[in-house]
């Protein structure tokens, strides 16, 4: 490698969901085999990419926001000399592309999150000929096949992306259009990456996808396996630790995978499980083809299976139609299930959705003051269950240094953050911690041995 190829260096900003922060990581590694190196500091950079995530209003803006600041970055570099190419990647630019060329000129290329494998020979041609470029097809091949096989870990958990895209169509949701269809990659493909994952270094994987539990990936022999099926298989991969899997639909928690949670002892008890809404009409309005009891039923099978599971969801308020009677109903579910962790939203109209164009629009103030009371019970509830854990000793994978000196920060079989003073030697070892206090964000204690 020359000189100048080691010479250059990416910037990556990553939004929105883990899905795009695995992308990002294999962006990095398909550069690197073009000469790019990774840098933290944008002033450095010879190419700049936005990772975009295309679910809510602010997030585009934010993007677009961010291309003013990149283009003063940009024009400061010319004028020392030196050019910054600029992408944007992920799914606002599969839904934007032509948008983003004419509202950000800095742009010079514009690439879909089921493109990215081409973007050394994209960014060849743009240098090459000084086009603007916008890649937003569904190409036929396959990118994964074209993806480096090599893995960089930089910490004891990594995340995996086994399936993409999603059939369910709900009505709010950009997925079928940014990402596609459901596609579900091999078995012995996964188990490969899996494999190189842990041998650089990887204790904990988290299998991605949009519909995660809808994975029907093919075996060897020709036949396909479900969700359960995979876990299984990587559960015996030696060294491989922990198993954790996201981002799941309601109906598709069969029967295999809520047996795997009683079985499998490296799949944790935690399960992110969005619901979106308590109230049949709304659910039947966001086409999310269950009912609150459906969902209802479903954790209880779930936690008849394994009883100390932690659940956390996903849930919309000021849905198109939404009444104060459709609210109540959502507060009556979060009540009924109870959350150990969650992530609620007011609704944003995402062009090109159905639900854009629905009627009876709530009114932006109404949605702040349903979302203030659904998220003070869903805090409580999270606040509860940390609380619950205090004087509990539990195994914490150590990820990551603390921000002070001596500290450690890992992470409790059910997700929770945990902070302990504990020696750099530890980090990427599960250490029995004996917890001692709560906070907003985090439990803290010290390390049992």
């Amino acid at each position: 490698m020359t000189a100048e190829t080691v010479a250059k260096k990416v910037f990556i900003k990553t939004f929105g969901c883990q899905m795009n922060v695995y992308d990002s990581e294999r962006i990095t590694e398909a550069l690197a085999g073009d000469g790019y190196a990774e840098t933290a500091q944008i002033e450095d950079a010879d190419l700049v990419i936005l990772n975009t995530c295309h679910i809510r209003e602010k997030a585009v803006e934010k993007v677009y926001s961010d291309l003013g600041r990149i283009r003063d970055v940009r024009d400061q570099r010319r004028r020392e000399g030196k050019d910054t190419l600029v992408s944007v990647a992920g799914c606002v630019a599969q839904a934007e592309g032509a948008e983003i060329s004419r509202r950000a000129p800095v742009v010079d290329l514009v690439v879909g999150p089921q493109s990215y494998h081409r973007l050394p020979e994209l960014l060849q041609r743009r240098t090459a000929t000084g086009e603007r470029l916008v890649e937003t097809a569904f190409p036929d091949d396959e990118k994964f096949t074209y993806l480096s096989p090599k893995r960089q870990v930089r910490s004891a958990t990594a995340f995996l992306t086994i399936q993409e895209g999603c059939d369910k169509f709900c009505t709010f949701c950009v997925v079928p259009y940014t990402r596609g269809m459901e596609y579900s990659r091999s078995v012995a493909e996964l188990e490969k990456e899996a494999r190189t994952l842990v041998e650089n270094g990887a204790r904990e994987l988290t299998l991605l996808g949009q519909n995660v539990n809808a994975y029907h990936g093919v075996t060897e022999t020709g036949s396909e396996t479900s969700l359960a099926g995979l876990i299984r298989r990587l559960a015996g991969i030696d060294g491989l630790e922990r198993i954790r899997y996201m981002t799941s639909h309601p109906r598709n928690m069969s029967d295999d995978l809520i047996i795997a949670h009683a079985e499998v002892p490296n799949l944790m008890p935690y399960l992110h499980l969005p619901v979106q809404s308590g109230s049949d009409r709304i659910l039947a309005a966001m086409n999310r083809k269950h009912t609150a009891e459906d969902y209802l039923r479903v954790v209880e099978r779930i936690r008849a299976a394994r009883p100390d599971i932690a659940l956390s969801t996903d849930m919309i308020v000021g849905f198109p139609g939404e009444t104060e009677q459709d609210f109540d109903e959502t507060l009556q579910l979060v009540k009924a299930v109870g959350f150990a962790q969650s992530y609620s939203f007011k609704y944003s109209a995402r062009p090109g959705t159905p639900a854009a164009n629905m009627d009876d629009q709530v009114p932006e103030a109404l949605k702040s003051e349903r979302l203030a009371r659904l998220q003070y019970v869903l805090n409580n509830q999270h606040e509860q269950f940390n609380a619950a854990t205090v004087g509990q000793t539990m195994p914490v994978l150590f990820e990551r240094m603390g921000r002070s000196d001596g500290q450690l920060v890992g992470r409790s079989p059910y997700l929770q953050l945990v902070q302990a003073r504990a020696d750099a030697a530890l980090l990427g070892k599960i250490l029995p911690v004996s917890i001692r206090g709560y906070g907003p964000g985090s439990l803290s204690g010290v390390v049992a041995v």
